[in-house]
């Protein structure tokens, strides 16, 4: 793929930082997505930060050719129509768009439905209805969540059609406004997770409740990211995939706090849509 960025400027090889993995306790960890009742902590489970090294997938990427289908992830580089995130109906009618332009052309998928998006800023100030960067290591969807979310946003008929095929769910996540340099993903090569490490995590809204993996240690897992991504890049992660175990099904992502980025580094700023893939 012609547009898949493989190399730019470097500061390090490899860094050492820490991740927030799920300390799993038999009981399964509850999110709130919204205030919850009094007495009620908005996330619950026991985190605890692990100190890993994180590869610098432009100058040292996994081994082999570094793919979706493979490893969960992809880095791509496309400038984007819409430069102004702040307006709802331009993110719909401009950005949604040609962002299933592009997941068609980096996927192969005939049909692309974006089905919601989530604007992130890490500024403790920010504006209502824009979440702050996640710092737990998670990935969106299980392997129960995904079907579901063909059901939850098509017809009844149709997504029991498509459910016989190969669906997927992908996010594509970009940058706004300028190069992050504070809370960039982190994110593990699909091929280093086993089942094991998977921790099934309610995610809870005023109006339904999703499910989410989180993940325990494993010091086998391989983190990789992309330092000084720009608005004109973007990341492909890998949600969920109803393919066989030759394909990558599933990813792991989290922000972290990179102790390369400057004491002033401007807060992240990004947007992530997701997305049914049908092939």
């Amino acid at each position: 793929m012609s547009d898949i960025v493989i190399d730019a400027p470097v500061l390090a090889t490899t860094i050492e930082a820490e991740l927030n993995y799920l300390e799993f306790t038999g009981e399964k960890p509850v999110s709130y997505q919204y205030d919850p009742p009094p007495g009620v902590p908005k996330r619950s489970g026991v985190y605890r930060a692990h100190r890993v090294s994180i590869s610098n997938a432009r100058v040292a990427p996994p081994p082999g050719v570094l793919s979706l289908d493979r490893n969960g992830f992809e880095l791509h580089r496309h400038a984007s129509a819409l430069s102004d995130f702040s307006d709802p109906a331009k993110i719909e009618s401009v950005y949604y768009p040609e962002a299933e332009r592009l997941l068609k052309q980096a996927t192969g998928a005939r049909r692309v439905v974006v089905f919601d998006h989530t604007l992130r800023d890490g500024n403790p100030e920010r504006g209502n209805g824009i979440r702050e960067p996640v710092k737990y290591i998670h990935n969106d969807q299980t392997f129960v969540s995904g079907p579901r979310r063909v059901r939850d946003h098509l017809p009844a008929a149709e997504a029991e059609r498509l459910l016989q095929g190969r669906v997927a769910i992908v996010n594509l996540w970009r940058p706004i406004g300028e190069t992050v340099h504070a809370s960039p993903l982190a994110l593990c090569d699909s091929r280093s997770i086993t089942l094991n490490d998977l921790v099934a995590s309610d995610l809870v809204y005023p109006d339904k409740v999703g499910e989410t993996y989180a993940l325990v240690f494993n010091p086998r897992h391989r983190w990789y990211y992309f330092p000084h991504m720009s608005p004109d890049e973007y990341l492909l992660l890998k949600i969920y995939d109803s393919a066989g175990d030759a394909i990558a099904r599933l990813t792991a992502h989290t922000a972290f706090d990179d102790p390369t980025s400057p004491a002033d580094a401007p807060p992240r700023r990004s947007i992530e849509l997701r997305t049914l893939l049908f092939f």
